[in-house]
């Protein structure tokens, strides 16, 4: 399959999906009856509710709507009712279709992390943190966030949530008591990825990877969900500080946009603060017997 049909395959795909998830009854239709044979809104449907005609909303779910407008694909947009991580997908779906729009999308992404944000690790020695690539590659991390992410650690070769999560299941789901919605996160930010960097040749070798040898995998990536990296709160079940739901922020690295840094940041003096000073501390002795003649340790490495 050439650039051009995968990024029309994309497009129908995310389209498909979206369709099947609104029912008549969900976009204000009369009731269809019992015989209906198509799951949600048929194509003729959204071309009525969206107000354009049928022949043009099935060109435009099949990727080859030319330069549709933005009145237009916001009334699809309605319709399906996509949320505003949807329709920014949708929108660079779209525009992978243009010729300018493969060849911007062409530009993989850097995994060099900058010196600075080195230095910004490793001054929070209170506060676990880490920065990922879009592919969920661990670039670089502190010594709470390994300590924290340990587990990852003991898989040979670059540290990867995405691998992890899917292909080291069973330890997965003991480090991550809520592997569910952690899994369906992943998946549908790996899509919002796959639509940035369609041509990127890591992402697309982990996407298979992923869905060749992982059936949890292929059922979410079928899904087309989409989701953008954002805060929220992640439940861990650490060997050593028991079960504990720690808040993180997520901040977009500006100078490389597709790295993240992610800082888990509990609360002083609440007991995930104390459990993280404890995990810290168990850190800092761990260290120093692995150095017992100098009592130093590198505190941050690429991986």
């Amino acid at each position: 399959m050439d650039e051009k049909e995968a990024a029309r395959a994309a497009v129908r795909e995310f389209l498909t999906t979206r369709r099947a998830r609104v029912t008549p009854t969900d976009a204000g239709l009369p009731p269809q009856g019992t015989r209906r044979r198509v799951k949600g809104l048929r194509r003729e449907e959204v071309a009525l509710l969206a107000g354009v005609s049928p022949e043009y909303y099935i060109r435009l779910e099949r990727g080859q709507a030319s330069g549709p407008s933005n009145g237009v694909v916001d009334a699809v947009a309605d319709v399906l009712r996509l949320d505003d991580d949807e329709r920014a997908h949708l929108d660079r779906l779209l525009a992978a279709l243009a010729p300018t729009g493969r060849k911007r999308n062409r530009s993989a992404a850097k995994d060099l992390v900058a010196p600075g944000i080195r230095v910004l690790l490793d001054s929070m020695d209170h506060l676990p943190a880490m920065v990922f690539n879009g592919r969920f590659d661990i670039l670089a991390v502190n010594t709470l966030g390994r300590a924290l992410l340990a587990p990852l650690y003991d898989r040979t070769g670059q540290p990867n949530s995405a691998r992890f999560l899917f292909l080291d299941e069973p330890r997965a789901r003991d480090l991550f008591p809520e592997w569910d919605r952690i899994a369906a996160d992943t998946v549908a930010m790996l899509r919002i990825e796959a639509g940035r960097h369609p041509d990127d040749p890591d992402l697309t070798e982990l996407i298979g990877q992923l869905a060749t040898r992982s059936t949890e995998f292929r059922t979410r990536w079928a899904t087309n969900d989409v989701r953008t990296h954002r805060a929220g709160a992640k439940t861990f079940r650490h060997p050593l500080i028991g079960e504990i739901t720690l808040p993180y922020e997520t901040l977009r690295i500006e100078a490389v946009s597709s790295q993240i840094l992610t800082v888990h940041t509990p609360r002083p003096g609440t007991p995930e603060a104390d459990a993280i000073r404890l995990l810290a501390s168990w850190n800092a002795d761990n260290q120093r017997n692995d150095n017992p003649t100098t009592g130093t340790h590198g505190r941050n490495r690429e991986n």
